[in-house]
């Protein structure tokens, strides 16, 4: 008697949860372009690691018994792959682009994944997406090309997109190596370990001198909602909807990025970036199509 209900209830839910979490990674590229000024990657992007996982602690300590330690023999290396060193990487970018360039970019992760899963662990890649692999790329090429105000980006780009491969080099490790735990308390495992991991590098690159208000709440905000809220609702639409639908958050991202940045920090939208960015995403689309 209640499934209609229940039906009815998701048809609402599910398309404004995705829109929500879009907008909310969409700001992390925001976030990163407002702080990393003062606080540079390293220390931003461990701030970051930290507070996020300290969102979802609980969720690793009420199922601490299903990870024993051979568990962390493959959560230490993902938590670097699939956090540590990408974040590290678009928060380079955010230094020296448009906050715009590094959402784009991240719309890439779906296509490296397959790419990768081809490669390496022996998944058929077809015609399509081997097509829309190539069309992603140049996508690539034509923002990595592309001037704003002037000024090369081209350094940013390539930053963007190796933060990306590694996204789905990760991908292809989570779901190798941590089938059946549950999302929420693997994340938290995954984020500590990448804290952890970029500790030593933290420590020795401090922010030199104060750190505005602005940029402390920009920080706190990419951490905690970006990251340790984000998480959480991203592992409940999977749980609901099933990974494929969730996935298409992808393709909200770059739209948000691009308009929190033009709205709240003046950033132009040039038509190359638009350019590029119809050509990854319009890859991403066709390499999805069942």
């Amino acid at each position: 008697m209640n499934a209609i209900p229940q039906v009815a209830e998701r048809d609402w839910r599910t398309p404004l949860e995705l829109t929500l979490l879009g907008a909310i990674w969409g700001c992390s590229f925001l976030f990163m372009r407002m702080a990393v000024p003062s606080f540079g990657p390293f220390a931003l992007v461990e701030v970051r690691l930290v507070l996020g996982a300290l969102v979802l602690l609980p969720f690793l300590w009420r199922a601490r018994a299903q990870f024993p330690p051979r568990r962390w023999l493959w959560l230490a290396p993902i938590g670097l792959v699939n956090s540590a060193l990408p974040f590290v990487l678009f928060a380079y970018a955010a230094e020296r682009a448009p906050a715009a360039i590094g959402a784009i970019c991240n719309a890439m992760t779906v296509l490296f994944a397959a790419l990768i899963a081809f490669l390496f662990f022996g998944e058929k890649i077809g015609v399509r997406r081997a097509g829309a692999l190539l069309v992603g790329f140049a996508g690539v090429v034509v923002l990595a090309t592309a001037k704003i105000s002037g000024l090369s980006i081209g350094t940013a780009v390539l930053a963007g997109a190796a933060a990306s491969l590694l996204y789905g080099l990760g991908v292809n490790l989570v779901k190798r190596h941590m089938t059946g735990l549950p999302s929420a308390a693997a994340a938290a495992a995954t984020l500590s370990c990448a804290s952890l991991w970029l500790l030593p590098m933290a420590l020795t690159h401090l922010p030199q001198g104060p750190i505005p208000g602005k940029a402390w709440g920009a920080a706190i905000a990419l951490g905690v909602v970006c990251t340790g809220f984000a998480f959480l609702m991203f592992y409940r639409l999977i749980g609901r909807i099933g990974p494929s639908r969730a996935s298409t958050v992808t393709y909200l991202v770059p739209l948000f990025g691009a308009a929190f940045a033009w709205l709240f920090l003046g950033e132009p939208v040039t038509l190359q970036m638009l350019i590029a960015g119809g050509l990854i995403l319009g890859s991403v689309a066709v390499s999805q199509k069942g």
